[in-house]
């Protein structure tokens, strides 16, 4: 019974910003009096939790939801386009194939660049890198949920 009339005497307020051990933006959240008073209210990281600020926030929701969703809609668009393009790459090699340098992640992603796909450096998954010349089939993860491959040749450079 006591807990009850602790949590009625809270206040409700909805996050202005992410609250570190009490919730992200947009959340609404009970706090007792003081806290709120002293520091949330004060700083700017919390309002008051009114009817209208609460269906601001849903339709603000709503609307980042419905960017999120065109910008997956996007990049699956471009994943499919990146799959379909193969990647050739220059190397100095000796004889038996070997490269005297590496191909790395960069260089993978520069030609994407060039080629007109923006592709950085981090979204291109190797297990190592790649030392030998050959055709390899290269990981490229553009958001958490979508992830395609693309043809890296690796080919001797010209000699002049």
């Amino acid at each position: 019974m006591v807990e009850n009339a602790n949590r009625a005497r809270g206040v409700e307020l909805l996050l202005a910003e992410d609250v570190e051990f009490l919730g992200k933006q947009g959340d609404i959240v009970r706090v007792k009096p003081g806290f709120a008073r002293n520091y949330l209210l004060p700083q700017g990281l919390a309002t008051v939790a009114t009817e209208h600020n609460k269906r601001m926030v849903e339709t603000h929701r709503v609307r980042l939801a419905e960017i999120a969703k065109k910008k997956v809609a996007e990049i699956k668009k471009m994943a499919e386009t990146v799959s379909k393009y193969s990647v050739t790459l220059e190397a100095n090699a000796n004889s038996e194939g070997h490269l005297y340098g590496s191909i790395v992640g960069t260089d993978i992603s520069r030609a994407l660049k060039a080629a007109g796909y923006p592709v950085e450096p981090e979204h291109v998954k190797l297990d190592g890198p790649i030392k030998e010349l050959a055709m390899y089939t290269v990981k490229i993860q553009l958001h958490p949920e979508i992830t395609t491959e693309v043809k890296v040749w690796v080919v001797p450079a010209a000699s002049e």
